[in-house]
């Protein structure tokens, strides 16, 4: 099958699946589906990024790149209610989702919108951008999200990702510090990076 959860309009049979998932010590409901990324729990990798994240010391919005369903914008957004959060994804079916998620949720601070990559977003202000990002996609496109939010961060930014040691994370690193002038490992746990990046 050469269609992946980065696609615009998945074309495999919706089959819903409902679920509840404790994140930042709050519990939520979250709907899922097929063709959507991590359909049946949150994903270890994303856990991890939602229970590190730390909110920046500059005052700002967030964007989550490659959004899904919706955990890691909605559970951050629910943390800091005098922020709004930016939800982007490719694929139509995530963001319907992820606006269906937010609502149920009763997470109002957050926007929630089709975009590949960054084609959509207007706004060059964010204070953190968080990104589960789509390795399948390849590394040009990991790449450009990185270089994208470089550009869309203010000073005191922060970008932070996920990505796993065999997916890529030696590269990723390499990349994103020739971009920003601080790059952190954050946390490592089975096989997962958590890399912060910060922009002068």
């Amino acid at each position: 099958m050469s269609e992946h959860y980065y696609s615009k309009q998945p074309s495999v049979e919706s089959n819903p699946h409902s679920f509840s998932y404790t994140l930042k010590g709050k519990v939520f409901q979250f709907t899922s589906d097929s063709g959507v990324f991590s359909k049946n729990e949150v994903d270890f990798g994303s856990r991890l990024l939602i229970e590190t994240f730390k909110l920046p010391t500059v005052s700002g919005d967030i964007l989550d790149v490659g959004c899904g369903y919706g955990p890691i914008g909605i559970s951050l957004a629910s943390v800091d209610s005098s922020r709004r959060v930016d939800m982007i994804d490719v694929n139509e079916r995530a963001i319907a989702l992820a606006k269906k998620n937010a609502e149920a949720n009763g997470v109002l601070n957050v926007d929630v919108f089709q975009s590949d990559i960054f084609e959509n977003v207007v706004k060059d202000s964010y204070a953190a951008i968080v990104t589960n990002p789509p390795i399948r996609a390849g590394k040009q496109t990991v790449h450009n999200i990185f270089e994208g939010s470089f550009d869309r961060l203010i000073a005191g930014g922060e970008l932070w990702v996920v990505i796993q040691k065999k997916q890529g994370a030696p590269s990723a690193i390499k990349k994103l510090e020739e971009l920003f002038s601080e790059v952190e490992v954050v946390e490592k746990k089975k096989g997962y990076y958590i890399i912060r990046a910060k922009k002068d």
